[in-house]
């Protein structure tokens, strides 16, 4: 269900809407970052709302499904869900395997993770957003602050399970933090020619008009 729901790709069909194929454009990097660069700030914001959209509305969809026969484990269905959309997202097949990097479905994970525990987790959504900003403001990398996100991301599922706010036995927590630590690492695996571009002090800078993120 989860990579169905990742297979729409935000960018990529605002693109064609709009007579171009972000794929051809940029870094041809089917995401919010490129949509930005290429195609604007309404774009981006757009693709950025739906990619964190298709993420909420397949977590949405798998608990309605299956919540009420496995609820002593929505948590773990939800982050099963979330993956999907990561991988369908990152890995579509009708574009030949190449789409996004999956911060802005990640950022629709931890919303969603977080409502149920509501208000207390606001302010774990606060401080995955401050970690997402305040790298960007300071480096002016995007790629930086999708980096620290992803991270604070991991750190946020280990807590929640940790603090005992997922209500599961200890071995489905563990799973999910297996889960977690897997998205982390694709992301990272993702952002590998950023990092490169970072050592070498190539990477392009937000509001940059060069290409290549």
């Amino acid at each position: 269900i989860g990579y169905v729901f990742g297979l729409f790709q935000t960018s990529y069909i605002y693109g064609k809407m709009h007579g171009i194929d972000i794929r051809t454009q940029g870094s041809g990097n089917a995401g919010t970052t490129n949509a930005l660069r290429v195609l604007g700030k309404k774009a981006g914001a757009i693709t950025f709302l739906g990619d964190a959209l298709k993420c909420v509305a397949a977590v949405l969809l798998v608990q309605a499904l299956f919540g009420a026969s496995h609820g002593d484990i929505r948590p773990l269905l939800a982050i099963y869900a979330g993956a999907g959309v990561v991988l369908g997202h990152n890995f579509p097949f009708y574009m030949n395997f190449k789409g996004g990097k999956g911060i802005a479905v990640m950022a629709g994970l931890v919303f969603i993770n977080s409502v149920w525990h509501m208000p207390q987790s606001l302010f774990l959504i606060l401080v995955t957003a401050l970690f997402f900003f305040i790298p960007v403001i300071v480096t002016r990398y995007i790629s930086v602050g999708s980096l620290c996100a992803y991270t604070a991301f991991l750190i946020e599922m280990i807590l929640f399970g940790q603090w005992g706010w997922f209500d599961m036995e200890a071995g489905y927590c563990y799973e999910l933090y297996g889960i977690a630590v897997l998205l982390t690492a694709l992301a990272w695996y993702r952002h590998r020619e950023n990092i490169k571009r970072l050592v070498k002090g190539t990477e392009n800078k937000f509001g940059s008009k060069r290409k290549g993120h």
